[in-house]
This record gives structure tokens, sequence and C-alpha cells, in this order.
């Protein structure tokens, strides 16, 4: 989040493409480290599906202009979880973000993500 946030603030003194792309592609990170998180036992492709389709839907959001919807992101948060004005490039840059935490997992390790095991009475019956 902390990279992300950086990205925005200091973009001036950055190569413009990090400025312009790396805080998008750092909040998809984030949310599929969030996803996997919350889920531990999704398999990774669970995790990009569902964090996709979430960032999917807030980048289709922006196209929503409700007062209520332009209130919430005119606070600090509301704009950095639903951001402002809808951009093709922001979903190249979720997919990098999010294809990135698939890399970052298998490279640290994956985590073992499993299906729920078996209550010991059922695993004696297999």
């Amino acid at each position: 989040m902390g990279l992300g946030l950086a990205s925005r603030r200091y973009a001036v003194a950055l190569p413009v493409w990090v400025g312009a792309y790396a805080g998008d592609a750092l909040w998809a990170l984030l949310v599929f480290w969030l996803v996997g998180l919350g889920w531990p036992r999704w398999s990774s492709w669970r995790v990009v599906g569902v964090a996709a389709g979430f960032a999917l839907a807030i980048e289709l959001s922006q196209l929503c202009h409700t007062p209520w919807l332009m209130q919430l992101r005119a606070t600090r948060l509301g704009a950095l979880v639903l951001g402002h004005g809808f951009l093709w490039s922001d979903l190249a840059c979720y997919g990098v973000g999010i294809l990135a935490g698939v890399g970052l997992e298998g490279l640290v390790g994956k985590r073992k993500r499993q299906p729920p095991s078996l209550p010991p009475s059922m695993e004696a019956e297999n």
C-alpha cells in the first residue's frame, strides 16, 4: 500500500510510466493478497478470478455518477478504493498487478491451499 501511495505522491520524481501506472497495478496486487489472506484455502486461480472481478467492478463503477457515490469518492479513502474516472489502461494495470501476485506467490513458495480436511470420523472411512 505504501508503494502505491508513494508512486502517486512522488510521481514527478519517477519515470512517467511508473507514476501513471504503478499505483493501479499495486492496488490490484493488494486486492489479490487480501483475497488470498481472507480465503487461504482457495486456489490461486480462484483468488485471481475474485480479485479481477472486484477490480473490474470498481473500474466499471467509475462510469456511475450518482450523488452518493460521488460524495464517497470525494473522501480520501473513497478515492483510493474507488478511483475517479474509467480508464481502459487501468484494467491492464489491474491484470499486471494480479498476475504479479501469482508470480510472487510462486517465487516465495506458494502457501498450501488445499481443500478443508475431512473430519476424523470420515477419514477413517476412506
